[in-house]
């Protein structure tokens, strides 16, 4: 019979074979990673790799691995059409600096956390003893304090309790990181 050599064709051709305009066989290796209604993700990949190149990779490569590597190509192929010189390379070292400003920022705020924790129990400290010192003082009936005894009984808010320069941690000014530089 006439059609008997031939493979047989799927309902409606793959994204690739659309793209490429060929007829999409039962056996085609990218019907099942590129759907016909997502033509764009082929269209990237075949822009950056190349339809021959793709398709001898996924040949390669072992059946249950195809979905990885598709989603890496797709994944590449987009990174590479925004930014063709450094990629998905690009978009990880910039995720990478993101990261370490927003580490960076973290840290500020757990010291200054940590340093309106410690002037608050300096104070609720030296509230407590000024507290104190006032009721032994009317128990005593000695209200009449030296100037000096008075002073170092009041809480003293000028000075800081924790000794950290603020000023040297606040790196809320970061800005946009460089690629290559964070």
């Amino acid at each position: 019979m006439k059609g008997e050599g031939r493979k047989h064709t799927t309902a409606s051709p793959c994204a690739a074979c659309k793209l490429l305009r060929r007829r999409c066989t039962q056996g085609c290796v990218f019907a099942p990673h590129f759907p016909a209604d997502e033509p764009q993700k082929f269209a990237s990949v075949h822009k950056v790799f190349g339809a021959s190149n793709v398709s001898k990779l996924l040949r390669e490569i072992a059946a249950q691995h195809r979905g990885d590597a598709v989603s890496s190509l797709v994944y590449e192929a987009n990174a590479r059409v925004r930014d063709p010189v450094y990629g998905c390379v690009g978009a990880i070292t910039s995720l990478h600096c993101q990261i370490q400003a927003l580490q960076a920022q973290l840290a500020v705020a757990r010291a200054k956390m940590l340093h309106l924790r410690m002037s608050h129990a300096a104070y609720l400290a030296r509230f407590s003893h000024t507290a104190m010192a006032t009721a032994s003082t009317s128990y005593t009936g000695s209200s009449s304090m030296s100037p000096e005894h008075k002073q170092l009984m009041e809480p003293d808010t000028t000075k800081s309790v924790f000794p950290l320069d603020m000023a040297m941690l606040d790196q809320s000014n970061l800005g946009e990181p460089q690629i290559w530089s964070c």
